[in-house]
């Protein structure tokens, strides 16, 4: 069926493989994710669907960003695992959680190890027939965004910071007492996810050995801040181990606003 291909336009190839260059674009484009080892990963999922594992694609592109990156996190472990023959030291032999909760049928990182040369042989000719075809121009997006000369539509230009005010780009987060979360632990968090999103990040200034319970993240665009909190304008994550639970900032001037001045008597 590949050779078929071969006789096919470029566009219509594109169009066959829509979800796949969406997926792709999230990983590189949104994620910023590195351009060849996405390549890999996409060529995995469509692999393992070449292998009975249904609908992969379709199925990612319905989860939120950091599932989706997470995700690819764990492909790169089973990637590595048909690569070296043998399973992390780290990992245990079901240690691909999220991969598992995907698919309908049972999976573990047992089964690269058991289909190893097919995995090796059909990764390999998926990303010379499908992946390499089907994304090139989304590789070079890529690469032109991270190289800073912008990159046409499928890349978003940082708009001004200055056309938006700060506070509509703030996200408040907070922390649960007795686990306590480090800037940096948030920032890694937040770039790994989303790229190079934060402005500024402010934590509760505390005494030295007391834990901040919250934080304020300033995006470079509200936007960013609205696809992390979704439609319910509110979100719950794990930092290594630990939730974290975010909403829209509110000034405390907005708040105050919505109370009588101090001085005001109420009438009875």
């Amino acid at each position: 069926m590949d050779s078929l291909f071969s006789f096919v336009s470029q566009e219509e190839f594109n169009t066959f493989h829509t979800i796949d260059r969406k997926l792709y674009t999230l990983f590189v484009i949104y994620l910023c994710r590195d351009p060849v080892e996405s390549m890999q990963v996409m060529a995995l999922w469509l692999w393992l669907e070449r292998m009975g594992f249904g609908n992969i694609v379709h199925k990612m592109l319905s989860l939120p960003y950091t599932l989706v990156n997470e995700l690819a996190d764990e492909a790169i472990i089973c990637l590595n695992c048909i690569n070296t023959n043998q399973i992390p030291s780290s990992s245990e032999n079901n240690d691909i959680p999220l991969i598992q909760s995907l698919m309908e049928k049972e999976i573990s990182l047992q089964f690269f190890l058991e289909n190893r040369l097919n995995g090796i042989l059909g990764i390999a000719k998926i990303v010379d027939e499908v992946c390499v075809r089907a994304f090139s121009d989304i590789m070079q997006q890529a690469g032109l965004r991270r190289a800073g000369l912008g990159g046409g539509d499928l890349v978003q230009p940082r708009a001004p910071e200055n056309e938006v005010p700060a506070d509509d780009r703030t996200m408040f987060v907070t922390f649960s007492k007795g686990y306590p979360v480090h800037g940096w632990e948030v920032r890694e968090f937040f770039t790994r996810s989303y790229g190079d999103c934060i402005e500024s990040l402010h934590m509760q200034e505390v005494q030295p050995h007391q834990q901040a319970l919250f934080a304020r993240i300033i995006f470079h665009k509200g936007s960013t801040m609205e696809m992390i909190l979704g439609d319910m304008g509110k979100a719950k994550f794990t930092i290594n181990g630990k939730h974290v639970w975010a909403r829209k900032y509110v000034p405390k001037r907005a708040k105050s606003s919505l109370l009588p001045p101090r001085n005001t008597i109420l009438p009875i």
